[in-house]
């Protein structure tokens, strides 16, 4: 049954090659530079030293102005790609990108460091999160309802799947290589969906077409203003999404912090580099392909959403408690092997959050908890 349903899932994703090829591009590209920022920033900031400070309160700085700015831009974008279409958005989100990878491939010292942290922080804000949630909207757009599960479970792997190449490219590739890859694969992306991307939402103009500038930015400001507190009322009137508002507001409180600092903290300890973060990063790449496509699906429907999602807290509490008492360099790699259980986290949030709203308030319920 399960073996059924990925096949299926597979099948249904022919409609969309042209979304996925440029994606699965732009995700290596993102994936493959992670492992390497650590010892550029620190050797920008910090030469000559292994740990460095400065490094980590910005990183921690720019966690904190994405968070907040992402409250209202990612719904804002989830709005403006159903009014104006999905490709234009899509086009905007992957090409953010671009220009902060540019300038470290450009130049590396302190000042081009310190531009390259602006300019992700307003690429993440743009990007984050969003690029995903308008590709799941595209193919919503294009798959029957009946088959769009077994669709999603592809697209996830296909998400891990990237990130698990783009690290293994960082393992074997020089690093003075590395951002001009990233930076060639993240404008292939775009161009890619500019010629070969179909549009799937049909624009009509608004009656409001002769309204000025500043009134539209009201009204637009106005609407999610009311969307947002609509959404917040439906949270906190309901037992099940007012306890897993919580419950996913501290398990994201405590892995951005751990996730913003993990890799400046086992360079500082354990000296690791790039090589070490691939190896590393692999493992959890890895372990959640193998969680999301075949471990869920057969889990699931013995032992429920609710049983799955405490596993995977706990996972997420050995993984945080490990890296933070580790006593010897092998210990990161044993953490790194729960990745392929907390990941399960989102994907039985979802389904939680599915059964404790009603058809018409998914969507609403999903983008108004943490």
């Amino acid at each position: 049954m399960v073996l059924k349903e990925c096949v299926r899932g597979l099948k249904e994703l022919r409609p969309l090659t042209h979304l996925l090829l440029p994606l699965c591009f732009h995700w290596i590209a993102e994936a493959m530079t992670v492992s390497v920022l650590v010892d550029v920033v620190t050797s920008a900031l910090c030469p000559g030293q292994t740990t460095c400070t400065e490094a980590i309160y910005i990183s921690g700085l720019q966690q904190t102005v994405v968070g907040i700015f992402k409250m209202v831009v990612l719904p804002l974008l989830g709005q403006l790609a159903d009014e104006y279409g999905r490709k234009p958005l899509l086009l905007i989100t992957v090409s953010t990108s671009i220009f902060p990878f540019a300038v470290l491939a450009w130049n590396q010292s302190r000042e081009s460091v310190y531009v390259y942290y602006v300019l992700r922080t307003i690429s993440f804000i743009i990007s984050q999160g969003s690029i995903f949630c308008i590709a799941v909207a595209y193919a919503a757009d294009i798959i029957e309802e009946g088959n769009r599960a077994a669709a999603f479970s592809w697209i996830t792997g296909f998400f891990s799947a990237s990130h698990v190449l783009g690290n293994l490219l960082a393992r074997f590739l020089p690093e003075k290589y590395i951002f001009v890859v990233s930076i060639v694969l993240l404008i292939f992306g775009p161009v890619y969906m500019h010629f070969f991307l179909a549009e799937t939402v049909e624009w009509v103009p608004k009656m409001d077409r002769d309204s000025t500038f500043l009134t539209k930015i009201t009204n637009v400001a106005h609407k999610r203003y009311e969307s947002m507190r609509d959404a917040a009322a439906i949270v906190f009137k309901s037992p099940t999404l007012r306890g897993i508002s919580f419950v996913l507001f501290f398990y994201e409180l405590g892995m951005s912090g751990i996730s913003s600092v993990l890799l400046f903290y086992l360079k500082a300890v354990f000296g690791f580099n790039k090589n070490q973060y691939s190896e590393i990063l692999s493992m959890v790449g890895i372990g959640a392909i193998f969680s999301q496509i075949l471990v869920l699906p057969l889990l699931n429907p013995l032992v429920g959403e609710g049983w799955i999602l405490s596993l995977a807290l706990l996972a997420s509490i050995a993984y945080g408690l490990l890296y933070g008492l580790a006593w010897a360099s092998w210990v990161p790699y044993l953490s790194a092997s729960f990745g392929a259980i907390y990941i399960l986290v989102k994907p039985a949030t979802y389904a939680v959050i599915s059964k404790g709203s009603s058809s018409m308030n998914q969507v609403c319920k999903t983008s108004s908890l943490p």
